[in-house]
């Protein structure tokens, strides 16, 4: 019997460690701070993790990455 897939959305690391982030609640500018990067820089991960994930949300992105078993 046939296993479905996952796809395979490759974030960068960058994406996955911003997405991380979120998962735990921080905001924009506190992950900017942790990761020595602007806020839009982070927003501009976000919109790619986003884009790349298929999703609107961060509570979706979350979802997503955990679904395919990335978050660990």
């Amino acid at each position: 019997m046939l296993q479905p897939t996952l796809p395979n959305f490759q974030l960068t690391a960058r994406e996955l460690e911003v997405v991380k982030l979120l998962a735990i609640g921080c905001t924009y500018s506190q992950i900017a701070e942790r990761l020595g990067i602007s806020a839009h820089t982070v927003g501009s991960h976000v919109k790619n993790a986003y884009r790349k994930l298929e999703v609107r949300s961060a509570a979706a992105a979350v979802f997503r990455v955990l679904s395919i078993g990335r978050m660990s």
